[in-house]
């Protein structure tokens, strides 16, 4: 069976705020007008983060807006929404959790055979001279870029 992946939205701000470590992959726990607004693309993960509670994970600050055709059925667009991980990836992420820099960040929303997915990384965040460098380097790869494309 092919994994028939369809990607939702993608949080390209984590990677310039932060250092991606590791990543996981993780189911998202959504009641049904949530999985028909996220078919529809009505999310956002920008400002959103993981952490774990009682030996679960949840996301929080990720906004799913209500599915317009939902009337009562709708849901709190900012609830805290659990994710599914192993045990053992649980138990190694409250390890690099409890060191001193470390934070779970949305990379990704994606559609796995009709299941939600997210895609974490456990991330440190970046000094300003380290964002100032990337910046730097998505200029020059840019500029190589353009004069590749100039000569060919």
């Amino acid at each position: 069976m092919s994994d028939d992946i369809v990607e939702i939205i993608r949080n390209k701000k984590a990677r310039f705020e932060y250092e991606i470590l590791d990543t996981f992959e993780a189911g998202v726990v959504l009641k049904g007008t949530e999985v028909k607004s996220v078919r529809q693309k009505n999310v956002n993960i920008q400002e959103s983060y993981a952490r774990i509670k009682n030996g679960e994970v949840f996301l929080v600050g990720m906004n799913i807006s209500p599915y317009d055709k939902g009337n009562r059925f709708n849901h709190d667009p900012l609830r805290e929404r659990k994710l599914l991980l192993h045990k053992q990836e649980i138990k190694r992420l409250t390890g690099k959790l409890a060191e001193r820099g470390f934070t779970l960040v949305p990379l990704r929303m994606y559609m796995k055979n009709g299941k939600v997915k997210v895609e974490l990384g456990l991330a440190r965040g970046k000094n300003v001279h380290d964002k100032r460098k990337t910046i730097q380097e998505r200029d020059m790869k840019r500029d190589m870029q353009r004069d590749i494309k100039k000569y060919v």
